[in-house]
């Protein structure tokens, strides 16, 4: 199967130059829990880049899809409900694509959401989630078979338009040999990083959270993959830990895969964890996304996870995301802002 033709960097950093905007991050400003990070500035700033790459990439906003479960539940509310509802449906979250449709499907969707992020002025983030043995069978369990994995990503990818961010494959890593099924999972991540890459991307590997390997085991996987294509990595995605911990963490597994940046996923972990993984009660909505450029490596803060859908079956949950706007209006509650 053919390659995506593989872009230049001049042409990708033309593209991102395209996209430059200035304004506030969403339709609400709200004030971000700086503190909790050891990040700063609300604003707007250029994606901080501490790897290998010898050229900045240019500063954009993210954006708000209007098609969210979230967002449908905010325009039904009223009242607190709606107050509350509006911290999420407002706030720029990432799109999840997968196996739940077909591929040609897939790419519809991705071209309509990235191109719609690019009309607006933003950055779309997808989350690419169709891996061969995904989640060990579990609550989100499934993917693509072996045999279809690089076709559908090569379809998904056609549809890209603009430079979204993509985080790719959350748990793919951090799961590496725990149970059948996987294939060539290493290979299959490098062929994706590469193909979403061709097509524009900025892609970050998921490489799971600071409670679940150790940095240098981290850091290893990640190597397997590599970076000949891929801009970084991700952590935290869809679990609970700390913005300050999740960094701290992230610095040593970067500071062992040269330098290279990485984005947090902070759409749930306001209170931090308390153990649970699967819909546990009690926890926050986190810092509201936005790009970093400081001393470290961080690129961004988003949010990967779309809070207010359930990780599954588990706790009182409904099925893995579906809508479950009893614990939506819990996250948006406990916020500190």
């Amino acid at each position: 199967m053919s390659r995506l033709r593989r872009r230049t960097r001049t042409a990708a950093l033309a593209a991102a130059l395209a996209l430059v905007t200035t304004g506030a991050l969403t339709a609400v400003t709200l004030t971000a829990q700086s503190a909790t990070a050891g990040v700063t500035s609300l604003g707007v700033t250029s994606l901080g880049v501490t790897s290998l790459e010898a050229e900045p990439v240019a500063a954009t906003e993210l954006y708000v899809d209007p098609t969210t479960q979230a967002h449908a539940a905010w325009e039904a509310a009223g009242g607190t409900d709606k107050d509350l509802l509006a911290k999420i449906a407002l706030t720029p979250q990432a799109y999840w694509v997968g196996n739940w449709a077909d591929a040609d499907h897939s790419r519809a969707e991705v071209a309509d959401y990235t191109g719609r992020a690019a009309a607006a002025g933003r950055t779309g983030v997808l989350t690419v989630y169709a891996i061969p043995g995904r989640d060990c069978g579990n609550h989100s369990g499934g993917g693509v078979p072996e045999s279809e994995y690089a076709r559908w990503v090569d379809t998904v990818a056609e549809g890209i338009e603009g430079s979204p961010v993509v985080v790719l494959e959350p748990d793919a890593l951090a799961q590496l040999g725990d149970c059948d099924g996987q294939g060539d999972r290493v290979g299959y991540l490098r062929y994706a990083a590469a193909a979403l890459t061709d097509a524009g991307a900025r892609v970050y590997v998921d490489a799971g959270h600071s409670g679940w390997l150790s940095p240098g085991e981290a850091a290893r996987r990640l190597q397997l993959v590599g970076f000949s294509d891929a801009v970084g990595f991700a952590l935290n995605t869809s679990n609970y830990q700390t913005t300050a911990a999740t960094q701290a963490y992230a610095e040593q597994v970067s500071a062992q895969v040269g330098g290279r940046p990485y984005v947090i996923d902070t759409s749930r972990n306001g209170n931090g964890s308390n153990g649970e993984w699967c819909n546990p009660r009690g926890r926050a909505l986190g810092e509201q996304p936005r790009f970093v450029d400081d001393a470290t490596a961080l690129d961004a803060l988003l949010w990967v996870k779309l809070p207010g859908e359930s990780d599954g079956a588990c706790n009182g949950g409904p099925a893995a995301g579906a809508w479950w706007q009893e614990i939506a209006l819990e996250l948006a509650a406990n916020a500190s802002w």
